[in-house]
């Protein structure tokens, strides 16, 4: 396992970690979850996010119940949470959702009940909140800090302007800003990571923890020729997801993407993660699998991850033709 510091933080991530977004309580019960968590950490992956919105709540609950299982010192982890969408669906009331002070501190002290942790590595504010004065959110996150609560906050899917607002803020202060970010970033969504966050990670120094690094599962290419029984995109309640995903062009582009990995001899899974892990402000990328199989695989990123030649690199951007334009 490779390992990267986590932007300007001393904090060290391996660079493919494990998350439960979908699958946790949604398309796997405990004993997969163990077993999966097992074989990730046993691998070298030391990372495994969530948040209070995965399976309103119920995620984090079985995150929790696999660590404790495990004899496994919590100092050769990381764990997350992130707030903002709240963990109780339509019946979120006022104040059970966004970045307020009274929800950061309650959805942190939920998340680390659910979790059964005493800290939380990482903790994400989950989306801008327009409504909440980004002083407060900057207060809240560095008092959570100093009470020992979490160890860094940062962001997900935010603004570059807003990130570098947030740092303004924590500097004329005298707090402690945001040292992460966890965008979208994938070899079909590209714009944040390689043109907008630019001047981030220049000036800044953010680290990433990416999500959704296979588009929820389009580039591994098992919807080439439709929708999988069972898969994630065909799960009930999750059609925007799909709406959002499925397209006749994106799938011509695996259907050529796959040609390039069977020339490097691998899947084109493990090439769409070792894709990402080669942009060097990736810090991480999140991993969904669902199945043994399916995580083994893409752990083989790592072995393909030399093998991104500036030539087979040119190959991958002459099908995918989405390369950011850059501001001069």
């Amino acid at each position: 396992m490779e390992y990267r510091k986590m932007g300007k933080t001393g904090l060290e991530l391996s660079v493919l970690s494990y998350g439960s977004w979908v699958t946790f309580a949604k398309q796997i019960e405990d004993n997969s979850a163990d077993r999966l968590m097992s074989i990730a950490y046993e691998n070298g992956i030391n990372f495994f996010d969530n948040a209070e919105v995965y399976a309103l709540g119920e995620s984090e609950k079985m995150m929790g119940r696999v660590l404790k299982s495990k004899s496994w010192e919590r100092s050769s982890y990381v764990v997350s949470s992130k707030a903002f969408f709240g963990s109780r669906g339509k019946e979120n009331r006022p104040n059970q959702t966004g970045l307020s002070r009274k929800h950061l501190v309650e959805a942190c002290h939920e998340a680390l009940v659910r979790m059964q942790v005493d800290y939380l590595d990482l903790y994400y504010c989950h989306r801008p909140d327009q409504s909440t004065p980004i002083e407060e959110v900057v207060w809240t996150m560095n008092q959570l800090i100093q009470q020992g609560k979490i160890l860094y906050w940062g962001t997900s899917e935010w603004a570059a302007a807003e990130i570098v607002e947030a740092h303004m803020v924590a500097k004329d202060l005298r707090l402690i800003g945001p040292a992460m970010e966890q965008p979208q970033y994938n070899m079909l969504e590209r714009e944040k990571m390689e043109r907008d966050y630019l001047t981030v990670f220049k000036n800044i120094g953010m680290g990433t923890t990416i999500w959704s690094p296979l588009c929820s599962g389009l580039l591994t290419g098992k919807y080439n020729d439709g929708v999988p029984e069972g898969s994630r995109l065909g799960l009930e309640g999750y059609e925007w997801l799909k709406d959002r995903t499925l397209a006749d062009s994106r799938i011509a582009q695996v259907r050529q993407l796959c040609h390039i990995a069977d020339e490097l001899g691998t899947s084109m899974a493990t090439l769409a993660i070792a894709w990402c892990i080669h942009n060097p402000n990736v810090t991480t990328a999140i991993l969904g699998a669902t199945k043994e199989a399916q995580l083994l695989e893409n752990l083989k990123a790592l072995d393909v991850l030399p093998l991104l030649t500036t030539e087979v690199i040119e190959k991958i951007e002459m099908v995918l033709a989405n390369k950011p334009v850059l501001a001069l």
